[in-house]
């Protein structure tokens, strides 16, 4: 029996000092075409993409604000119309709007992720405005089928701070009326049941003085190992400035 580990009959594999050096010398080539390939295309090509700016975005906002917001201008449409009733109990119309830039969102009352997060973003954008901010109202629509309740959005209103502006409107009503104004702007909800947070789009519209789409963002957070979503403090200040911009252009 052989003790040494190999099996019997099978031949052993030896290796000469010739094919050591030869695989050294292969294994050197691949490091160095693999370095080379980071330095002439990867590198460049990052440093390319990461300075592209999207065309349209104003230019009181930067290129870098402008990727981690995800800026983007849309087609300038008339925004879909729409009635429903905001955390007072009024009756509110986005028709009744004109005159003032509105900074549209969707958010969920119980939503324990991202929806907490835009409002840090809602208060810091309206503090952010100045003057500027009795041109600009901030409306949320509820996408929580379950909780379709003015107490509802009211509760989530007073939670989040988001009281602090005068012209918040979190509105809400019934569920054929949410879900049309769900599928005008193209906004996904996935409602698991009456205790889970919604899944839905994450969208942002700006929509002028005139009623019309001018731009859209993408709100995104970061997660930690737990779960929890959170957001680098100097991202949400970011975020708030560029709403802020973008809210102040349209009012210009």
């Amino acid at each position: 029996m052989d003790t040494t580990g190999s099996a019997v009959g099978r031949p052993s594999l030896r290796h000469g000092p010739g094919l050591v050096i030869v695989a050294a010398a292969v294994a050197v080539l691949i490091m160095a075409v693999s370095a080379a390939y980071v330095v002439i295309w990867v590198r460049p090509h990052q440093q390319a993409t990461a300075g592209l700016r999207p065309s349209g975005i104003p230019a009181s906002v930067s290129t870098s604000l402008a990727n981690l917001m995800q800026l983007s201008p849309v087609p300038v449409t008339s925004a879909p119309g729409f009635s429903l009733t905001d955390q007072g109990g009024q009756a509110m119309s986005l028709a009744g709007l004109r005159g003032r830039v509105v900074v549209l969102d969707f958010m969920d009352p119980h939503c324990t992720d991202i929806c907490p997060i835009v409002s840090q973003e809602f208060v810091d954008a309206y503090r952010d405005l100045g003057a500027s901010a009795r041109r600009v109202v901030f409306v949320a629509v509820n996408v929580n089928r379950y909780h379709l309740r003015v107490a509802d959005v009211a509760a989530f209103s007073a939670e989040q701070r988001l009281t602090q502006i005068p012209a918040w409107h979190f509105l809400t009503g019934p569920y054929p009326s949410l879900a049309a104004v769900w599928q005008h702007y193209q906004v996904a909800v996935d409602a698991p049941g009456p205790d889970a947070d919604v899944v839905h789009s994450s969208v942002m519209y700006f929509i002028d003085p005139q009623g019309r789409e001018r731009f859209l963002a993408d709100p995104m957070v970061d997660h930690t190992e737990s779960g929890s979503s959170y957001l680098p403090a100097n991202q949400l200040a970011s975020w708030g400035r560029g709403i802020a911009l973008v809210a102040r252009r349209l009012a210009a």
